[in-house]
Formats: structure tokens, C-alpha cells, sequence
């Protein structure tokens, strides 16, 4: 009789932890799984019009963002400079805006904070064929006209590529900052400039109306990174879940824009006005790559290329501007989801290299 009345003891007992142990099993398995909300979150994003800013369309048409839980609208902005103003404003929650464009405003105190990549590479020189050659060589721009966009990347890089040629660009080559890439195209194809700086697909556009593309800017700087995702310090402290969420979102976008490239260039169109094929040759032409990570130790070579090069005067820890941990946990997230997602394991290996 006692034999059976332990047994049944040491039943029930048994019985309560497995009731115990699923229950208490239930709240991790959700954090874990990153399930999606049932919330909106409003979240305003500024974009310039390139294919470069991919994967916050792709991202709005694939209903990427809703589904993580934002509810986000979109504005256009012509150049850096003006979006820019616009995320310091607290008019916008994130933007991407360049490499070059939030460095500047981070060295005259702005308290942005880059929280993932957008853009790599995907800058040209252009030139009318007949001055092509002269521009092949960095010596060539000695004494010519240049036009370039104000804060644009491509403009900081090859600012560097001249003074590590030994080339004084304060002195030795006039430089016109003007608003737009298409008014650099302008001014190339007038003469009012002997050469220009633009971005992809403006490149292609300057080819289209006759110019010539004469270097990209990876020959100056390999790898460089572009624009970069930034937003104000505090926002990001007060609504870190909107960033989490929202970067969530792009690495998803990723995943589609590599994985999908026709569907991608129909998105695209919607907001690039451009040819379809002129779209996909200048996305997928390899002179660019649009990759969400944050990529801190390339942002950190620039800002010191920058400072070399005499573009920003600062003595401030650039390193100190960045935080990596939202795309992290938004990739970790996403890991826990779909382990087998052959995109975010690789995009796993490319953090630990690129964010020490």
C-alpha cells in the first residue's frame, strides 16, 4: 500500500513540472521567434530617388514594414544636405543620406547616430568623351572645373583619392557644389564644368545623353560605404523597438532585392523614373550594392580618409556614432525565424567581420 501511495506521489509531481516547465516555456519561445506585432508604430523615412535606396522600397511595396509592426510613410529629397536638416529637425525618424553628408553634420555636433547600411560604392566620374582620358589620370583635374553635389559620397571620395595624389583640391581645382546630379549632368554636357561626380543610375543617365563614364568610385576607395541609415540619438533611445522592427524590415528587403531581381526593378520604377533595363543594368550592374549592415569599420576608415583629406576638422570618436546592436538584434531575430535563411547566415559572417 505505501509503494502504491508513492507512486502516485511522484506521479502527480512528475505530472506538475511538465505543466510547470510548458508553461513557463511559453513567453521565451515568443521572444525567441521574434513573432511579429500586432501594433503600428508611425515611422517617417527620407529617401533620395536612386536605386541605391532599394530596400526601403522594397520593403514598402512587399508590405515588409507592416508586417513587422510599422505603419511608414516615405518622403523625397533631392540631395543629402536636405534630408538631412530633415532628420535633425525630427521631421523624419531615419534616413539615408550618404557616408560624407551625416560625417559632416556629426563633426559640427549633430548627435546622429548610424544605426545600418544602405548603400555601397556607386559613384562615378563623368566627362564628355573627347575629355574622358584627361580624367582617367588624377592629375588631369589639376586646373579643370569639376562639378560635384554638396555632401554627396562620391564627391568626399574623390576629394581624398586627390590629396592622397599629392594634389591640393582647395587650390589646384575649381570646384562647383551645386543641388542635384542632374544638374551636374547639365553643367558637364554645357561646359560650364569639364567633369562631374553623380550617383547610380545618373551614371547610366549620363551615358544615355552622351557623356562618359571615366572612373567609379571604388578605384578610389574600395568598398567604401555610402549612405548609411542615421537617426537623432534620442529618438533612438526613446523608441528603440520602432528601429529594431524597422531594421527588420530592410534585412528582409535584402533578402527579396538579391533573390528577386525582376520583381525588384518593377519596384524600383515606381520610384526611379527611368527605363526598366536602364534600372536593372545600373542595380544589378555590380558598380553598387545596397546591404543593410552598418558596416562600422569601413564608416570608421572613411571618417579618418575624410579628416586626412582636410573634408571635416574634428577630434571627435566617430565609433561612438554608431550603433550596430539594432541591426544585430533585428538580424538575430530574423536568425531565430528562419535558421535556415541561406541570406541571413551569410549576412551573420558579414557582421562579425565588418562591426568589431
Amino acid at each position: 500500500m505505501k509503494l502504491r501511495k508513492l507512486a502516485a506521489i511522484m506521479g502527480i509531481i512528475f505530472f506538475a513540472s511538465l505543466i510547470l516547465t510548458g508553461c513557463g516555456s511559453q513567453p521565451q519561445k515568443a521572444n525567441t521567434a521574434a513573432d511579429k506585432p500586432n501594433d503600428k508604430m508611425k515611422f517617417n523615412v527620407g529617401f533620395l530617388p536612386a536605386v541605391g535606396h532599394v530596400l526601403f522600397f522594397v520593403a514598402q511595396e512587399k508590405g515588409f514594414y507592416a508586417q513587422e509592426g510599422l505603419d511608414v510613410e516615405l518622403f523625397q529629397f533631392t540631395n543629402s544636405g536636405e534630408g538631412l536638416n530633415a532628420v535633425r529637425s525630427g521631421k523624419l525618424d531615419a534616413g539615408a543620406f550618404g557616408t560624407a553628408g551625416p560625417q559632416t553634420f556629426i563633426a559640427k555636433g549633430t548627435p546622429f547616430v548610424v544605426i545600418g547600411g544602405m548603400q555601397s560604392e556607386g559613384h562615378a566620374v563623368v566627362a564628355k568623351p573627347e575629355n574622358a582620358e584627361r580624367f582617367k589620370n588624377l592629375q588631369g583635374f589639376i586646373g579643370a572645373k569639376v562639378a560635384t553635389v554638396r555632401l554627396a559620397t562620391g564627391d568626399a571620395v574623390w576629394r581624398s583619392a586627390l590629396t592622397k595624389a599629392g594634389i591640393d583640391w582647395k587650390n589646384q581645382v575649381a570646384i562647383q557644389e551645386l543641388d542635384s546630379p542632374t544638374t551636374v549632368l547639365e553643367a558637364v554636357k554645357k561646359g560650364s564644368a569639364d567633369a562631374g561626380l553623380v550617383w547610380v543610375p545618373f551614371s547610366e543617365m549620363a551615358e544615355q545623353q552622351g557623356l562618359k563614364v571615366v572612373e567609379w568610385s571604388s578605384k578610389y576607395m574600395d568598398a567604401h560605404t555610402c549612405c548609411r541609415v542615421v537617426a537623432l540619438d534620442d529618438k533612438l533611445k526613446s523608441n528603440r523597438e520602432a528601429y529594431v522592427r524597422f531594421s527588420r524590415a530592410l534585412i528582409r528587403a535584402y533578402d527579396f532585392y538579391i533573390n528577386n531581381q525582376d520583381e525588384t526593378v518593377e519596384i524600383l520604377s515606381k520610384y526611379v523614373k527611368l527605363d526598366k533595363a536602364m534600372i536593372k543594368q545600373a542595380t544589378y550592374s555590380g558598380h553598387i550594392h545596397s546591404i543593410p549592415d552598418p558596416d562600422k569599420k569601413r564608416f570608421t576608415a572613411f571618417w579618418d580618409a575624410m579628416k586626412s583629406a582636410g573634408y571635416i576638422q574634428s577630434d571627435l570618436d566617430i565609433s561612438k556614432y554608431i550603433d550596430s546592436s539594432v541591426y544585430k538584434e533585428a538580424l538575430q531575430q530574423l536568425r531565430n525565424r528562419e535558421p535556415q535563411n541561406a541570406t541571413y547566415v551569410n549576412l551573420e559572417k558579414d557582421f562579425a567581420q565588418n562591426n568589431p
